[in-house]
């Protein structure tokens, strides 16, 4: 377990999220489930804390019963990925019954958001030509899914 991780609050679905998450990155497992007792604030037998790993980082999911918070975009996971087949496949996998969004960011079905980013993506928008840059930031704020060979044309000319 690492000292600073990411503690999540689901009304009542942190299993079935962290069983969805689990299934869609590599090198990802459910580490843990503590369940509600008798007197509990959720129904006893039902999931209260989920640990789990996400390709090696830890995570807590919590069922901390309807609240007026939500996720938001102020916080999202960067997912940084290899190749554009990466990038397709968690956009597909993570957008699922969410909703896509722009320059890469989507909501997954249970409203976290995530930033779907090809790991070529800081070279392009930091290119040292300047004009370079902008029509490749031009194209990225034009694209919902993150393209690297589009993003590359663009920045061409």
């Amino acid at each position: 377990m690492k000292k600073i991780s990411p503690f999540l609050w689901f009304d009542n679905q942190a299993e079935l999220a962290a069983e969805f998450y689990v299934s869609v990155f590599k090198n990802s497992r459910i580490l843990e489930v503590s369940r509600y007792g008798e007197g509990g604030p959720g129904p006893a037998g039902t999931a209260m804390v989920v640990s789990f790993e996400l390709d090696g980082e830890w995570f807590q999911a919590l069922n901390g019963g309807p609240q007026d918070w939500k996720f938001s975009e102020a916080i999202s996971f960067h997912i940084d990925c290899e190749d554009q087949d990466e990038v397709d496949y968690f956009w597909d996998k993570l957008g699922e019954g969410g909703e896509h969004g722009p320059c890469g960011w989507l909501k997954d079905k249970f409203g976290l958001s995530w930033q779907v980013v090809p790991k070529d993506l800081p070279k392009i928008l930091s290119d040292p030509d300047p004009e370079r840059a902008q029509r490749a930031f031009a194209a990225m704020m034009q694209m919902g899914k993150l393209d690297t060979e589009a993003l590359e044309k663009a920045a061409a000319g």
